[in-house]
This record gives C-alpha cells, sequence and structure tokens, in this order.
C-alpha cells in the first residue's frame, strides 16, 4: 500500500528492542528509504550483518541510493567498483549516474555514464555524460 509513514511510526516504536535484528533493520532501512530518511535507511542498513541480506542486489541498491542522497556518492561508487560485472551491476552503475546527477554530485556521475557509454553507445548515456561533465565544471 505503499503507506511508508504510517510503517515508520509502528516500526521507530519497537526499535529499541530489535536493533541487532538484521530482519528488523531490513525492513526499517527499506521503510525510511522508501518515506526518503536515508540517514535512518543508511544507519539501518549498515547494522545489518546477514551476508546473505548484505548480497542482495535490494539491499545494494538502496543502500547505494542511501549514500547518494546522503552526500556520499565516493561510498556508492566503491560499492560498484567491488562488484563482478552483472545485469545487476549495470543497474546499480545506472542508478548512480541518474542519482549522482539529480543530487548535484557531477563528478561520479560522470565517470558512472561514460561506463555505461563505454558498454554500450546510447545516446542518452552520451548526453547523461555530457550533461555531467558541465555540471562537473
Amino acid at each position: 500500500m505503499k503507506q511508508f509513514d504510517d510503517v515508520l511510526v509502528y516500526l521507530k516504536s519497537i526499535r529499541p528492542y530489535f536493533i541487532n535484528d538484521d530482519d528488523f533493520n531490513w525492513n526499517f532501512g527499506i521503510a525510511s528509504a522508501a518515506a526518503k530518511e536515508f540517514k535512518e535507511a543508511e544507519e539501518a542498513f549498515l547494522q545489518i550483518s546477514n551476508e546473505k541480506h548484505k548480497q542482495d542486489y535490494c539491499y545494494l541498491s538502496w543502500l547505494c541510493k542511501c549514500y547518494i542522497m546522503n552526500f556520499k556518492p565516493h561510498l556508492a561508487w566503491e560499492m560498484y567498483i567491488n562488484m563482478e560485472t552483472s545485469n545487476e551491476s549495470l543497474s546499480l552503475l545506472n542508478l548512480i549516474a541518474n542519482d549522482c546527477y539529480k543530487m548535484g554530485q557531477f563528478y561520479y556521475s560522470a565517470k558512472a555514464f561514460d561506463v555505461l557509454e563505454r558498454l554500450d553507445p546510447d545516446p542518452e548515456f552520451w548526453e547523461g555524460k555530457r550533461g555531467a561533465a558541465i555540471g562537473v565544471f
């Protein structure tokens, strides 16, 4: 139903009892990020210790988005660099390129669009790279 604000009222009320629970932090992180409370979402995601959760693309993409929205694009870029080449890594790269552009973090946006354009000479990637490069200057 996408009523994340309502969900957060409940989750925040019980958070002290589940601070070290990976499943709780997973749900709290996603609900917080969906409600644009990226600082709290990042903290929740970073408290997760379950390797299965940490390898999930959903976790990686939400954490990457949190990093970008919290003005830490270098951490999002490091996440991409540490991934093996796959469809998921390309999706993460696309997220970095577009979200960094939206947030005015043009250097990392330009880097991401450059890699995307090298892999696929789509005119949209060229336009994104050009706009991000102008933004850097």
